[in-house]
């Protein structure tokens, strides 16, 4: 039990933690506070959320200190943020829901995915370099998307980089989602 504590408590993972408390942080300055900058210390929040994501596993990997809780907490957090973003973005008329469905059934069917190969015993979908950068695009263009919304020049560039990061997010977060699916495929195929 103790080595199982110990991975546990590890700075990585409290990077995770607070990455994961940034969530209703940012739900807040986004939604809810009345403050006229509140866009910016909930994009602010975001930045902080994407740098963390960076570190996070780069210092597991470095410190020797990855752990299953890491493994799992992760990418949940980056779904997570990604979702609470997508509905805030929506909600503002920052985003069509249509991107917010398809990204959403991309999502869905690797839980599904997920669920078989655990049920099965099979090993999990790992995570690839490229499934790491869909996510990082769409991380990167939400905060522009919000920006966009203040008339000035900075909306106006913010318009620009955030869709650019918007449509090469979707393009590599469904083709990552498609690569997944069939690695999971051939697991359950091969598991016969």
């Amino acid at each position: 039990m103790t080595g199982a504590r110990r991975t546990l408590y590890t700075f990585p993972n409290a990077l995770s933690a607070l990455r994961g408390i940034g969530i209703p942080v940012f739900i807040y300055f986004a939604l809810i506070s009345d403050m006229s900058s509140a866009d910016f210390w909930a994009v602010g929040v975001l930045a902080v959320g994407g740098a963390s994501d960076y570190f996070d596993g780069k210092l597991a990997r470095a410190w020797n200190q990855t752990s299953r809780f890491g493994e799992i907490a992760d990418p949940t957090i980056d779904r997570l943020y990604i979702l609470a973003t997508l509905i805030v973005l929506v909600k503002r008329d920052a985003l069509p829901l249509w991107i917010v469905i398809v990204l959403l059934i991309r999502d869905l069917l690797l839980a599904v995915v997920s669920l078989i190969l655990h049920l099965k015993k099979l090993p999990s979908l790992t995570v690839t370099f490229a499934g790491k950068a869909a996510t990082f695009n769409l991380m990167y263009a939400f905060p522009f998307l919000l920006l966009a919304l203040h008339d000035s020049v900075l909306g106006r560039v913010s318009f620009v980089l955030g869709w650019s990061f918007t449509w090469w997010g979707i393009v590599l977060y469904l083709g990552t989602g498609f690569t997944y699916l069939r690695s999971g495929w051939q697991s359950t195929r091969l598991a016969k």
